[in-house]
């Protein structure tokens, strides 16, 4: 008897930057992802300035959304000082908010971090010289690592990475070159291509490409909110992922069938 497979939608955006002034404005957004997705993913930047505040108001611009929620932090959210509190005050809300942590939904594996910078390939920062320059290595080798271990946790066929900085230059593209070591690392690229991932999902480069490919093929989509916006002016600013689950061996992963925003 053939087994049934389910569609698991999941919804993604970053870069929402809920300010102190957001109450009422991402209410629609997360209630047209509601009415078309199963789960909804946030990549980082969900506030302006990391504030208590402003994670209070997107909680409440949230709380309309019946569906679960996972989330990683930007580095906006650390802006302020107070990143244990913005994830406190998100957790108490019902998000999930990942950092080097692993979950399952739906019966897709979710794992994700914040990431870190330092530039891509041969150009990539090295571990060398002032012990400043070290230490800003070592932070993205110890995102990396996390990621690592969450991966190695995970379960499910069907495997997505939720990132705030991008493992890969091609999503970054369209941004000043100048700016390309603060927009990401390789060094969150190599855990990728050690155990089998379905998809990843960043944010953070507003003026990036939507689409783009690791080493070893696996799909990576930047879905900051401002690049959706200018990139698909004609649809809701999110992206869909198609999830096709059904009961298989860990590494039999099915890639998604990508779509922006939802036919209404």
């Amino acid at each position: 008897m053939a087994i049934q497979q389910q569609t698991v939608r999941v919804a993604a955006v970053g870069d929402i930057h809920c300010t102190r002034t957001s109450q009422g404005m991402l209410q629609p957004l997360f209630a047209h992802i509601a009415q078309h997705a199963d789960v909804l993913v946030l990549c980082g930047d969900l506030t302006d300035y990391g504030l208590p505040e402003e994670a209070q108001i997107l909680v409440q611009e949230l709380s309309g959304a019946k569906l679960p929620i996972l989330a990683v932090l930007g580095n906006h959210d650390h802006e302020a000082g107070k990143p244990a509190e913005v994830k406190q005050i998100l957790c108490d809300g019902g998000v999930t908010v990942l950092d080097g942590d692993s979950t399952e939904v739906h019966g897709i594996g979710f794992t994700g971090v914040k990431g870190f910078a330092g530039g891509f390939g041969p150009r990539m920062l090295e571990p060398w010289g002032e012990l400043t320059i070290k230490h800003f290595v070592q932070e993205a080798l110890n995102e990396a690592l996390k990621l690592e271990s969450g991966l190695a946790r995970l379960r499910p066929a069907q495997r997505i990475v939720i990132l705030h900085y991008s493992p890969i230059q091609a999503t970054v593209e369209g941004e000043p070159r100048e700016i390309f070591p603060f927009l990401g690392s390789s060094r969150l690229e190599e855990p990728l291509t050690r155990y089998p991932v379905t998809a990843v999902l960043h944010g953070h480069a507003h003026h990036g490409t939507p689409e783009g490919r690791t080493s070893n093929g696996v799909p990576v989509y930047n879905v900051a909110l401002p690049l959706l916006k200018r990139a698909y002016p004609d649809r809701p600013p999110y992206r869909i992922l198609e999830m096709p689950v059904e009961p298989a061996e860990p590494g039999a992963a099915v890639m998604p069938e990508p779509a922006v925003g939802a036919s209404a």
